[in-house]
């Protein structure tokens, strides 16, 4: 592999991305009164969750052991939540620090995947996984619901990200762009789908059975009233003041 491919621009975006998903599993912890050791387990794992799932799949060396800022930032991250107030964090500020890391781990995941020969379809992939897993880790062992389950567009703004890496490397050197370009492009879309999401509450149709528009009848033939499915989403958890998925 060509090591040149990701640097410098993937190494800020890949330090970003664990700070800021290394701060959200802090923050986890932080909400629930855990102990400092819990926080930085949380902060460990949600940091590094995502690429190192990615690493194993595409066989490549799992990134934060032969890196020895990876574990440091993840740890750093969680000594500063330990001793600052969770009320610092609240507001929509850490919601869009979230959207940062979430397009940066897109981004790089995609480019990774793609430097280490897996085709086009399975590195977008890859760049999902890097952005998505580690929350879904955290979110599973801390047993708290995740926003990848909620329709608000979140995984879609990691999948454009990805998507747009693996498409603009592929043919950037047929409108002779640098990859660097087409990074930051990537960036910037995931990123901008991910705050308007935030900001105006963008979500995706949610599933319904096409009966649930119909009324049902009792046996005697007389038409029940079924009250329509309705998903209530007035408590959703935003990742600014919960898990991001």
């Amino acid at each position: 592999m060509n090591e040149t491919v990701l640097t410098p621009i993937l190494d800020v975006l890949d330090m970003a991305g664990i700070a800021i998903f290394a701060l959200s599993g802090a923050l986890v912890a932080a909400r629930e009164r855990q102990t400092f050791v819990t926080m930085a387990f949380f902060a460990l794992v949600t940091g590094v969750g995502g690429g190192t799932v990615r690493d194993l799949l595409i066989d490549a060396p799992v990134f934060w052991i032969t890196d020895p800022w990876v574990a440091a930032i993840c740890l750093s991250t969680a000594l500063i939540t330990w001793f600052t107030p969770i009320r610092v964090w609240d507001g929509k500020l850490i919601d869009y620090a979230d959207g940062v890391g979430l397009a940066a781990y897109a981004v790089l995941g995609s480019a990774k995947a793609i430097a280490y020969g897996i085709p086009p379809v399975p590195a977008a992939l890859m760049g999902i996984i890097t952005g998505c897993v580690g929350g879904v880790i955290r979110d599973v062992v801390a047993g708290r619901p995740s926003i990848i389950m909620q329709p608000e567009l979140y995984v879609t703004a990691a999948a454009l990200s990805a998507s747009m890496t693996v498409i603009g490397m592929q043919i950037a050197g047929w409108i002779n762009v640098v990859d660097a370009v087409v990074w930051g492009g990537a960036f910037f879309a995931g990123f901008a789908m991910r705050s308007a999401a935030i900001r105006f509450e963008w979500a995706l149709p949610s599933y319904a059975e096409p009966d649930d528009e119909h009324p049902a009848k009792t046996d005697d033939g007389d038409v029940a009233m079924v009250a329509p499915t309705h998903t209530d989403h007035s408590e959703n958890v935003s990742p600014g003041k919960g898990p991001p998925g």
